[in-house]
Parts: C-alpha cells; sequence; structure tokens
C-alpha cells in the first residue's frame, strides 16, 4: 500500500470509529431515556390509580393495568438496548413481545372505554368488535411468529 493509501486508509478508519462511538452513545442515552421515561410513566400510573380509585375500583384497575402495559413496554425498549450494546445483535423476539404487549393493551383500552361509554350505538360496538378482532389476530400472527423465531434461534447480526 502506498504512503498516500496508508493516511487515507487511517482517516477513513478513524472516522468510521468516530461514528461508532457516537452510535453507542445515542443507543446509551435512548435506552436511559426508556428507563428514565418508564420510571415517570410508573409513578404516573400508580398516581393516577389513587385518584381514580376514589370514582371507582374497575376504572382505576383498568387504567393502572393499561399503564403498567405501558411500563413493560418501555422497559423491554430499554432491555433490548442493553442486549444490543453487549452483543451488538438485534433479535426479533423482544420486538415481537412488545407488539403482542401493545395488542393487548388496545384491547384492554378498548374494552374499557366501550365498557364506560355514556351512549352505546350499534356502530360503535361494532367498531368494537372489529377492532378486539384485528387485535386478536395480530396477537395470534405474533405468537406464531414468536414460536417460530424461537424454533430457529439464529440472532440477526447488525
Amino acid at each position: 500500500m502506498e504512503p498516500m493509501e496508508k493516511e487515507k486508509h487511517s482517516r477513513l478508519n478513524f472516522w468510521i470509529a468516530w461514528m461508532e462511538t457516537l452510535d453507542g452513545l445515542g443507543y446509551i442515552a435512548a435506552g436511559f431515556s426508556f428507563l428514565l421515561l418508564g420510571m415517570v410513566a410508573f409513578g404516573h400510573a400508580w398516581y393516577q390509580f389513587f385518584q381514580k380509585f376514589t370514582s371507582g375500583v374497575l376504572p382505576a384497575v383498568l387504567t393502572l393495568l393499561h399503564d403498567l402495559l405501558l411500563v413493560v413496554i418501555l422497559l423491554e425498549l430499554f432491555r433490548t438496548i442493553i442486549n444490543f450494546l453487549k452483543t451488538h445483535i438485534i433479535t426479533l423476539e423482544p420486538f415481537l413481545y412488545i407488539c403482542i404487549i401493545a395488542s393487548t393493551r388496545r384491547i384492554l383500552t378498548t374494552s374499557a372505554e366501550t365498557a364506560h361509554a355514556a351512549k352505546l350505538t350499534t356502530d360503535v360496538f361494532h367498531r368494537y368488535l372489529l377492532d378486539v378482532g384485528v387485535n386478536v389476530l395480530v396477537i395470534v400472527a405474533l405468537v406464531i411468529a414468536v414460536y417460530v423465531a424461537r424454533r430457529s434461534s439464529q440472532p440477526t447480526a447488525v
């Protein structure tokens, strides 16, 4: 290799190393953000629970469950970032779990909204059934995807 090419190659490696460092710092910042948001959401969930408890147990419990599932999603994202920083491999399974939790959360939210609707029309009820049906199908498809991903058990390298 010529001296000019070596210098060019060395500069290129310097910038690549610098970009990889910034990439890692970005993941660390995002990870801490997910953790912080999870902690704030956890505290807020319990605050809302005690606020709503006086107006009824069921709405308070449904709201708490809804909010705690959001906390689980945020912590799963945090865990995914930790695993990526350790292995530099992004796996599919955590994202499938997040989608399953999100669909379950949507079903619970829709059910709670429909159960406490002041005026439940036939049209609103049909939309509710469609929404729940689609989310159940999504959950079934995601569970099958988790099964297939576990059977293959080969993480995708980044």
